[in-house]
This record gives C-alpha cells, structure tokens and sequence, in this order.
C-alpha cells in the first residue's frame, strides 16, 4: 500500500551556463517511470490551489518550472506538505496518493509527467471514495 513516504524530491541535472541553465529529464534515469504524457498548469490566480485527487495507476512528477506552490500528499492516515520552488527539483507521487497542489505564487508554472495517458477512470476526485480504497487496500493487504 502506497503511503506518503513513497513520495521523493529529485534533484535533476543541472548544465549551468552564463547564458542560462538547462535541467534534462530522462525516463528512467530523472523520473522513476515511462513517460506518457506532458502537461503543465499555468495562470493560476496566486494563492489558488489545484489538483486534490489520486490516481488508481499513474505516477506523477511535478516540477515548479517558475514560482513556486506547495503540494500536501495524503495517503489516508498521514499527510506531508513539499514545497516546490526549484525548477531544479520534482516531486514524484506514486499512485494511490491523495495530492493537492496549493498556495501558487503569481506566475507558478507547475510542469507534471506522467506514466500513463489521460484517463478519466484512473481518477479518484472524491476524498471519501478515496478514504474507503485506502482501506479496503489497507484490508487486502493484512488478509495476505
């Protein structure tokens, strides 16, 4: 069963160079999953949040590419909050996570990867269908 200790901040590469820096992503290498699919969330009124939803199979990771917003995990019993303000860093969130990406700063850009296509069924968007999962996850896993 997935807990928030699951969660890990990754350093990525960094070329810096006077002209600019450059921080590469590689499947496998950066990211510990196959990527699928690219995204990024921008516009985003400061101090709005987004997000507040798991996932039954995809693995997230989300980059602050500019700004900076906070990300609270919750896999049910614990929660922790990562702060996202490095575009040098990423957050991977396996799946089976509740995450909910918070207080953005005017002009965050929040890039996510992920490791599977959009797919409304992967989708947990309510909390409390989210808690019964947990579980009944939690259920299996003690009758084994």
């Amino acid at each position: 069963m997935t807990t928030i200790g699951d969660c890990e901040l990754i350093n990525l590469p960094q070329i810096k160079d006077r002209r600019g820096n450059i921080s590469p992503i590689h499947t496998g290498n950066e990211v510990p999953f196959g990527i699928k699919r690219v995204f990024y969330i921008y516009d985003i009124p400061g101090g709005e949040d987004r997000g507040a939803h798991a996932h039954y199979c995809c693995h997230q990771f989300l980059v602050a590419v500019s700004g900076s917003f906070e990300v609270e995990v919750d896999d049910g019993v614990n929660k922790r909050t990562f702060i996202l303000n490095r575009p040098y860093v990423g957050l991977h969130i396996p799946p089976g996570l509740w995450a909910a990406e918070k207080r953005f700063s005017g002009g965050a850009v929040c890039l996510v990867l992920t490791s599977h296509e959009y797919d409304k069924n992967d989708y947990l968007r309510d909390y409390d269908v989210f808690i019964s999962y947990k579980k009944e996850q939690n259920q299996i896993k003690t009758d084994k």
